[in-house]
């Protein structure tokens, strides 16, 4: 067998043989370099925004959507409103991407995290109902991954207690859960537009609802608390894009959450392949799964029969006991990881901590004198609350990446994946004992 790359061998794979992400045709390029041509660069009712408005939410199946300038501002939208406010609680998932928990502060109102359920990695419905006190006032599970989560148990919980739902699909653009689009689920959904993610555009967001209210007073804080509603685009005119008949009355609390018409175009001309990115996804997943679970101690993502992921993250387990290895699962995820670097392969953690661990959460300045958190009840963030996402990072990793995701890749690279990680799997002993302190 030849030497291992990490012992001073060759690498299995090439950067050459990877695909980089995103893949932008010539249509893309075509559609930004119209808006170019056009001198319409941004506006609420700019002809690009409201395509992608009108062409997502036909594509989820929602009534309304607003274009953001990110998947955060989204969030925070949703949050706004369903009139969450100062010392409100929000339930969210302890393995998420801290613009979850931003978001809720945002709105000085405060995150309580729950732990994950060990298949699809969403929050832990059993959790939710012992969470829920008299100031909860949305909960916020996450589509992890591109993977849905336990969404029916967690609305029968949220529906009993009358607690509204903000589904964050910022990773699962096109996923379905029982054969409906994630982000029409709840009261309302928010995506991601940011360049890694399946529908990339730079940066950028969408929120999705299907109740007008709702869209209404989001269309209020993403624009200076101005109340402009869907209905005033009747009023405009490309010719005088820059103008209108605004009043300049900002009636509530408002940011500056638009997007910019570049972006919007480059959304709409890639949202026409999503489909067959998943679908190219779904292929290199479905195949890699299928081989890495012939190998004893892997464990790859798990995505039930009612569901289907756009896989955004592919995020393999690793327990080295299987093998007769003793190390701790930390010890070994490193190993592992820099051997399959080593090796060619696209390799990366993604999050090394649960986000009740990340230091705002631990020291909760927030907004200074501790705001929003004195202007609730005291909540606790200690990790040991959250054994299965520690577990989860403790011992996983993610193969591809932002750079060079799984829905860009040949088919003929997987394999060759498959290739080199069983060769470094059936020999991570001698990784380990190549470095001594690694056992501890």
């Amino acid at each position: 067998m030849p030497q291992l790359a990490i012992f001073g061998g060759k690498p299995s794979v090439l950067a050459s043989q990877h695909t980089r992400w995103p893949v932008l045709s010539t249509d893309d390029k075509s559609s930004v370099l119209q808006v170019l041509e056009r001198g319409i660069l941004s506006g609420p009712f700019a002809p690009e925004v409201s395509g992608l408005e009108r062409e997502f939410s036909a594509y989820v199946g929602a009534k309304y959507c607003l274009a953001t300038n990110s998947g955060t501002a989204a969030l925070h939208l949703a949050l706004a409103a369903l009139g969450v406010g100062p010392g409100d609680e929000v339930i969210t998932p302890s393995f998420t991407f801290v613009a979850t928990a931003l978001a809720v502060l945002h709105q000085n109102a405060v995150p309580i995290f729950i732990d994950i359920e060990s298949e699809t990695l969403g929050m832990d419905p059993n959790l939710l109902e012992t969470a829920i006190t008299p100031r909860t006032k949305a909960i916020i599970p996450v589509h992890i991954h591109g993977t849905p989560c336990d969404f029916g148990r967690i609305r029968e919980i949220a529906d009993r207690h009358q607690i509204p739902i903000i589904e964050d699909a910022c990773q699962a653009h096109g996923a379905q859960y029982n054969g409906k689009k994630v982000g029409t689920l709840g009261q309302m959904g928010a995506f991601s537009l940011q360049s890694s993610k399946s529908l990339a555009c730079g940066e950028g967001g969408l929120v999705v609802t299907d109740n007008k209210d709702l869209i209404e007073r989001a269309s209020r804080t993403r624009m200076f608390g101005e109340d402009i509603r869907p209905a005033d685009s009747d009023l405009f005119r490309i010719e005088r894009a820059l103008d209108s008949n605004r009043s300049y009355d900002s009636v509530t609390m408002g940011w500056m959450y638009r997007t910019n018409e570049m972006s919007a175009a480059l959304a709409r001309s890639q949202l026409k392949r999503l489909d067959y990115w998943n679908a190219n996804a779904r292929r290199n997943a479905e195949y890699l799964s299928h081989e890495l679970s012939l190998l004893p101690g892997i464990t790859p993502p798990i995505v039930p029969s009612d569901r289907s992921s756009c896989y955004h993250k592919y995020r393999i387990r690793l327990d080295a006991t299987k093998l007769g290895v003793q190390a701790s699962p930390r010890k070994v995820r490193d190993a592992m990881l820099q051997a399959l670097v080593a090796e060619g392969i696209d390799a990366v953690l993604w999050q090394s901590k649960p986000v009740p661990a990340q230091t705002l959460f631990k020291e909760r300045l927030g907004f200074g004198h501790g705001v929003p958190w004195t202007l609730s009840s005291p909540v606790d963030y200690s990790i040991s609350q959250f054994p299965e996402t520690t577990r989860l990072l403790d011992s996983s990793l993610c193969l591809f990446s932002h750079t060079y995701p799984i829905a860009a890749q040949p088919l003929a690279l997987c394999e060759a994946y498959v290739e080199a990680f069983t060769k470094l799997w059936l020999k991570i002993d001698e990784i380990l004992a190549a470095n001594p302190d690694s056992r501890a």
